[in-house]
């Protein structure tokens, strides 16, 4: 059976067998919460081996490591592994191609999040009004996430994502309509610690919103907008998910929850969620 564009197909999803690490070397770490060190962009994390894997994986929350748990590159680092340098790592290509490969990493990334986002909206039904624009973005962006490493690397990502945004915000109105009532949408809110318990946010958009801490537990939010919500340390204990717009897995294990969370079908439940007692 094909994968639905809700559940990523796998070109969507990140296998690091076939990835030279990318994510452990072209990024940068800030010592915090989330690293425990600091490590500039293009310099090998201290805990990569010789064969590309991480030396702590199996306990990388424990030793501080807990932002590489939440990273997700959505496929780009083996498209860039494999198809973009046609296997030829960073290690043996000489400088020149490790800061090229470095740079274009990123902006493959986010040509396959914009994929994966026009992906979910295509497999909206109510959203059937901007199909025809949303296939046409989705063959674009597939197309430049093709490119060369040249092209890749000029590439300016940023009107892209807007263009791509609009679309989206149009069928994510299509899908919430008659969802939200009355309740007001909460666009780039700052809901930093917000006591949210128990609340009514069905339908609602908090694109872009703020939600770092806040008490989610309980909450009702079937059908909301959560496309670029920050949901870092976000109780969602007993909240509700279900059929949530643009939710992505790395949202979701940066926030807290446990197993009374109702998750979306496409998503799983983090390894590290408290199992109730």
């Amino acid at each position: 059976m094909p994968a639905s564009p809700a559940d990523p197909a796998p070109a969507l999803r990140a296998d690091c067998s076939r990835c030279f690490a990318l994510c452990c070397v072209a990024l940068p770490f800030t010592a915090s919460a989330d690293f425990a060190r600091d490590k500039n962009a293009g310099t090998p994390c201290p805990n990569l081996g010789g064969d590309h894997r991480c030396g702590i994986h199996d306990r990388l929350r424990p030793e501080g490591y807990s932002g590489c748990t939440v990273y997700d590159c959505f496929g780009a680092g083996q498209k860039v592994s494999q198809v973009t340098f046609g296997g030829r790592d960073w290690r043996t290509g000489g400088r020149a191609h490790a800061r090229q490969m470095f740079d274009v990493f990123p902006v493959v990334r986010q040509l396959h999040e914009l994929l994966h986002y026009l992906g979910e909206a295509l497999a909206l039904p109510a959203a059937r009004p901007v199909h025809p624009e949303l296939r046409r973005a989705r063959e674009r962006v597939e197309g430049l996430s093709l490119g060369t490493p040249e092209e890749l690397a000029a590439l300016d990502v940023g009107p892209l994502r807007q263009e791509v945004g609009m679309l989206l915000a149009r069928g994510s109105e299509l899908a919430r309509a008659g969802l939200r009532g009355r309740r007001k949408d909460r666009r780039d809110a700052d809901l930093v610690g917000a006591r949210l318990k128990g609340a009514d946010l069905r339908g609602v958009s908090l694109r872009g919103a703020c939600l770092i801490a806040a008490d989610l537990t309980g909450a009702d939010l079937r059908g909301a907008d959560l496309l670029g919500t920050d949901l870092r340390d976000a109780d969602l204990t007993d909240a509700d998910l279900t059929g949530t717009l643009f939710l992505t897995q790395p949202q979701l294990t940066a926030a807290r929850g446990d197993e009374g969370t109702t998750l979306p079908a496409s998503l799983t439940r983090p390894a590290h969620w408290t199992a109730r007692s």
